[in-house]
């Protein structure tokens, strides 16, 4: 019967480990090493920790399993604090941080988001480190899977996501 209690408590907690996938985040270098290695696009958080919409996207939506499934299946997952003041070289470019008042920037999110500065903010490369798209916002799980596969499975490429969506 021990045996029994012990065998049913690492069932649960195996079914409890699926139904929260945990998303494996990169910092931006390593996701672009790894994508020259095995190249798949790369999904960008572009966040600030005060931000109250970036946390609230981190325990609704990408805490759901299917979006952590897809990021991790279909992408290179980088969680970008657009604060960071450690620099970050990437296509022969140092991106610097830059003080502004109480916080600053780094000069990455300027370029990552068109000098919009709206968080939390999402942005998409393909293969080749080309931006595809950004989406700024909080986007519930519902909203986000659908552009996930869409962006993921490379239908972005031959038709609308209005298309697409159709198509479901």
């Amino acid at each position: 019967m021990n045996n029994m209690k012990v065998l049913l408590i690492i069932i649960f907690l195996s079914f409890k480990g699926l139904a929260h996938a945990q998303i494996e985040w990169l910092n931006f270098e390593e996701a672009v090493e790894k994508s020259k290695e095995n190249p798949k696009p790369i999904f960008i958080d572009v966040y600030t920790d005060w931000c109250g919409w970036c946390k609230k996207m981190d325990k609704a939506t990408f805490s759901e399993a299917k979006i952590a499934q897809i990021l991790q299946a279909d992408f290179y997952p980088v969680k970008f604090n657009a604060e960071q003041q450690e620099s970050i070289n990437f296509n022969n470019y140092e991106f610097k941080f830059i003080e502004n008042g109480r916080r600053g920037y780094n000069e990455l999110a300027v370029a990552l988001l068109d000098g919009k500065l709206s968080y939390p903010s999402v942005v998409f490369f393909n293969e080749k480190m080309e931006r595809i798209t950004v989406l700024a916002g909080y986007r519930g799980p519902d909203d986000f899977y659908p552009i996930l596969q869409y962006i993921g499975s490379g239908a972005y490429q031959n038709q609308t996501f209005d298309e697409y969506q159709k198509g479901l």
